[in-house]
């Protein structure tokens, strides 16, 4: 459901005072905005958010010594295969790309789980819960994506919650780069690495409606993260 996305002077002040309490440095004056005043909001479906992360929790499976075979499988059997990104299916099927960049997507595995409400908290300071991936389907098991979404009971967030926590983490992923560059401390356990995974989740979970925003919103390899 499309809703009024919120003022987002009044968001961005909150991720600011958010930002400041963690002691990470603030964005200059003219970091742009995510939305507009008078833009909308809205989450993907909530079967294409489960679906992006059960193939992001294969992927994970993939990096960890699930072979090949039993991967593309699994997909077959969830009919899942047609949500695969072209990178994915090469790093899926042949093991090319990047392990340590697919490594990561944990990070973006995690922020799904709390738009899609199987985790409580996405806090910027603390690692994914190791349980997390226990709330995903049970690939060991044969547990099929329809299975896995019999019996989860995903509650996804508010749209305009979930467009709160993207603008924060917009502006984490900021500070974190520059905290890096800079030599100066970061206030928990993450890196800049995993704050962009998790920017990467949420600005592909939230669509944004106005007239500055692409229509259809872009696909998971689209996302840009270069602001």
């Amino acid at each position: 459901m499309t809703v009024p996305a919120p003022d987002p002077q009044v968001v961005r002040d909150a991720s600011l005072q958010e930002l400041a309490r963690l002691g990470l440095p603030l964005p200059p004056a003219e970091y742009p905005m995510v939305w507009e005043p008078g833009d909308q909001v809205a989450l993907r479906p909530t079967a294409e958010l489960e679906a992006r992360a059960a193939v992001l929790h294969l992927i994970q499976a993939r990096c960890f010594g699930m072979p090949p075979q039993t991967a593309m499988s699994w997909l077959l059997g969830s009919r899942l295969t047609e949500q695969v990104t072209a990178p994915e299916w090469q790093f899926i099927t042949l093991a090319e790309g990047d392990h340590r960049s697919f490594v990561l997507h944990h990070e973006a595995l995690f922020a799904l789980s709390w738009v899609l409400g199987l985790a409580a908290h996405i806090d910027p300071t603390v690692a994914p819960d190791p349980r997390t991936a226990g709330r995903f389907p049970d690939l060991a098991g044969g547990e099929t994506f329809d299975q896995w979404r019999a019996r989860t009971l995903a509650a996804p967030r508010a749209a305009d919650e979930a467009a709160q926590l993207l603008d924060l983490y917009y502006c984490l992923d900021w500070s974190f780069l520059h905290a890096e560059r800079e030599g100066l401390p970061l206030p928990g356990e993450l890196d800049a690495n995993a704050i962009g995974q998790r920017r990467w989740a949420l600005e592909w979970a939230v669509v944004l409606v106005g007239p500055y925003h692409e229509d259809p919103p872009p696909g998971w390899e689209e996302v840009d993260l270069s602001t």
